[in-house]
Protein backbone atom coordinates (compact mmCIF):
# COMPACT_ATOMS: atom_id res chain seq x y z
CA UNK A 1 0.00 0.00 0.00
CA UNK A 2 1.16 3.36 -1.18
CA UNK A 3 0.87 6.03 2.07
CA UNK A 4 -1.12 8.72 1.21
CA UNK A 5 0.66 12.05 0.43
CA UNK A 6 0.96 14.58 3.18
CA UNK A 7 -0.76 18.04 2.65
CA UNK A 8 1.22 20.52 0.14
CA UNK A 9 -0.39 23.51 2.04
CA UNK A 10 1.33 23.54 5.62
CA UNK A 11 -0.16 25.96 8.13
CA UNK A 12 1.59 29.20 8.26
CA UNK A 13 3.10 30.91 11.18
CA UNK A 14 0.54 33.73 12.25
CA UNK A 15 2.28 36.64 13.06
CA UNK A 16 1.55 38.88 15.63
CA UNK A 17 -1.01 40.50 13.84
CA UNK A 18 -0.86 43.80 16.01
CA UNK A 19 2.94 44.52 15.77
CA UNK A 20 2.11 44.65 11.99
CA UNK A 21 2.15 48.30 9.80
CA UNK A 22 -1.06 48.75 7.44
CA UNK A 23 1.04 47.78 4.66
CA UNK A 24 1.99 44.47 6.00
CA UNK A 25 -1.35 44.05 7.08
CA UNK A 26 -2.61 44.68 3.41
CA UNK A 27 0.71 41.92 1.77
CA UNK A 28 -0.67 39.14 4.71
CA UNK A 29 -4.52 39.40 3.21
CA UNK A 30 -3.18 39.33 -0.05
CA UNK A 31 -1.44 36.46 0.34
CA UNK A 32 -3.92 34.83 2.30
CA UNK A 33 -6.79 35.67 -0.58
CA UNK A 34 -4.05 33.67 -3.14
CA UNK A 35 -3.60 30.81 -1.04
CA UNK A 36 -7.71 30.61 -0.55
CA UNK A 37 -7.54 30.59 -4.72
CA UNK A 38 -4.97 28.28 -4.92
CA UNK A 39 -7.07 26.05 -2.20
CA UNK A 40 -10.39 26.37 -3.98
CA UNK A 41 -8.67 25.57 -7.42
CA UNK A 42 -7.45 22.23 -5.53
CA UNK A 43 -10.77 21.72 -4.25
CA UNK A 44 -12.26 21.90 -7.61
CA UNK A 45 -9.69 19.65 -9.26
CA UNK A 46 -9.97 17.01 -6.26
CA UNK A 47 -13.50 16.80 -6.27
CA UNK A 48 -13.46 16.70 -9.90
CA UNK A 49 -11.46 13.51 -10.35
CA UNK A 50 -13.56 11.58 -7.50
CA UNK A 51 -16.49 12.86 -9.86
CA UNK A 52 -13.95 10.93 -12.52
CA UNK A 53 -14.00 7.85 -10.50
CA UNK A 54 -16.90 7.44 -8.43
CA UNK A 55 -19.94 9.18 -9.87
CA UNK A 56 -21.03 5.80 -11.95
CA UNK A 57 -20.63 3.22 -9.37
CA UNK A 58 -22.00 5.64 -6.92
CA UNK A 59 -25.13 6.08 -8.80
CA UNK A 60 -25.53 2.17 -9.55
CA UNK A 61 -25.49 1.49 -5.43
CA UNK A 62 -28.34 4.18 -5.20
CA UNK A 63 -30.09 2.68 -8.15
CA UNK A 64 -29.67 -1.13 -6.33
CA UNK A 65 -31.16 0.67 -2.78
CA UNK A 66 -33.93 1.50 -4.84
CA UNK A 67 -33.26 5.79 -4.50
CA UNK A 68 -32.03 8.85 -6.79
CA UNK A 69 -29.79 10.78 -4.24
CA UNK A 70 -28.42 10.40 -0.70
CA UNK A 71 -25.57 8.70 0.55
CA UNK A 72 -23.59 5.21 -0.41
CA UNK A 73 -20.70 3.84 1.07
CA UNK A 74 -18.18 1.74 -0.76
CA UNK A 75 -14.50 0.78 -0.12
CA UNK A 76 -11.23 0.77 -2.76
CA UNK A 77 -9.06 -1.48 -0.60
CA UNK A 78 -8.12 0.22 2.32
CA UNK A 79 -10.50 3.36 1.31
CA UNK A 80 -13.84 4.11 2.32
CA UNK A 81 -15.37 5.94 0.02
CA UNK A 82 -18.61 7.78 0.80
CA UNK A 83 -20.63 9.71 -1.92
CA UNK A 84 -23.24 12.02 -1.23
CA UNK A 85 -25.76 13.42 -3.88
CA UNK A 86 -28.01 16.10 -1.56
CA UNK A 87 -31.82 16.13 -2.48
CA UNK A 88 -32.52 19.79 -3.78
CA UNK A 89 -36.37 20.16 -3.98
CA UNK A 90 -37.64 23.58 -5.29
CA UNK A 91 -41.59 24.05 -4.94
CA UNK A 92 -43.46 26.65 -7.48
CA UNK A 93 -44.80 29.04 -5.21
CA UNK A 94 -47.57 30.04 -7.31
CA UNK A 95 -48.88 26.79 -7.94
CA UNK A 96 -48.57 25.77 -3.98
CA UNK A 97 -50.63 29.87 -3.40
CA UNK A 98 -53.36 28.61 -5.23
CA UNK A 99 -53.06 25.16 -3.55
CA UNK A 100 -53.64 26.60 -0.37
CA UNK A 101 -56.29 28.53 -1.91
CA UNK A 102 -58.21 25.43 -2.42
CA UNK A 103 -57.17 24.07 0.25
CA UNK A 104 -58.98 27.09 2.26
CA UNK A 105 -61.98 27.04 -0.17
CA UNK A 106 -62.45 23.49 0.91
CA UNK A 107 -63.07 24.16 4.94
CA UNK A 108 -59.13 22.75 5.22
CA UNK A 109 -56.22 24.70 7.04
CA UNK A 110 -53.86 25.28 4.62
CA UNK A 111 -51.35 25.22 6.98
CA UNK A 112 -51.67 21.67 7.97
CA UNK A 113 -50.31 20.83 4.77
CA UNK A 114 -47.62 23.88 3.91
CA UNK A 115 -45.60 26.16 6.12
CA UNK A 116 -46.20 29.28 4.83
CA UNK A 117 -43.69 32.44 4.66
CA UNK A 118 -43.41 36.09 3.27
CA UNK A 119 -40.38 38.05 2.81
CA UNK A 120 -40.46 41.65 1.71
CA UNK A 121 -37.55 43.03 -0.67
CA UNK A 122 -35.81 45.68 0.76
CA UNK A 123 -34.92 47.23 -2.22
CA UNK A 124 -38.86 47.95 -2.58
CA UNK A 125 -39.73 48.46 1.03
CA UNK A 126 -37.31 51.13 0.63
CA UNK A 127 -38.97 52.81 -2.63
CA UNK A 128 -42.60 52.80 -0.75
CA UNK A 129 -43.78 55.93 0.77
CA UNK A 130 -44.00 56.49 3.70
CA UNK A 131 -47.51 55.61 4.56
CA UNK A 132 -47.50 52.26 2.94
CA UNK A 133 -43.94 51.73 5.08
CA UNK A 134 -45.41 52.57 8.14
CA UNK A 135 -47.80 49.62 8.10
CA UNK A 136 -44.88 47.29 7.61
CA UNK A 137 -42.47 48.80 10.32
CA UNK A 138 -43.55 46.71 13.22
CA UNK A 139 -42.77 43.18 11.70
CA UNK A 140 -39.40 44.31 10.55
CA UNK A 141 -36.55 43.25 12.24
CA UNK A 142 -33.15 44.12 10.96
CA UNK A 143 -29.92 42.59 12.43
CA UNK A 144 -26.74 43.28 10.69
CA UNK A 145 -23.54 40.56 9.42
CA UNK A 146 -20.33 40.56 10.93
CA UNK A 147 -18.26 43.60 10.14
CA UNK A 148 -16.26 42.61 7.55
CA UNK A 149 -12.95 45.17 6.27
CA UNK A 150 -10.76 45.02 3.59
CA UNK A 151 -7.45 47.26 2.77
CA UNK A 152 -5.75 47.65 -0.29
CA UNK A 153 -2.81 50.35 -1.09
CA UNK A 154 -3.80 53.41 -2.16
CA UNK A 155 -4.54 53.31 -5.86
CA UNK A 156 -5.00 50.24 -6.35
CA UNK A 157 -8.71 49.74 -7.69
CA UNK A 158 -10.02 50.32 -3.81
CA UNK A 159 -13.38 52.45 -3.56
Amino acid sequence: MTPLASSPFEPLAIPDLRLQSLLQLVAIASGLSRSKQAIQHCEEALQAEYQRRFAELAQQMRRQQGKDTGVVSFDDGDVRITADLPKKVDWDQNQLADIARRIAASGDDPTQYLEISYRVSETKFNAWPESLKSAFVPARTVKTGKAKFTLGRVGEGQP
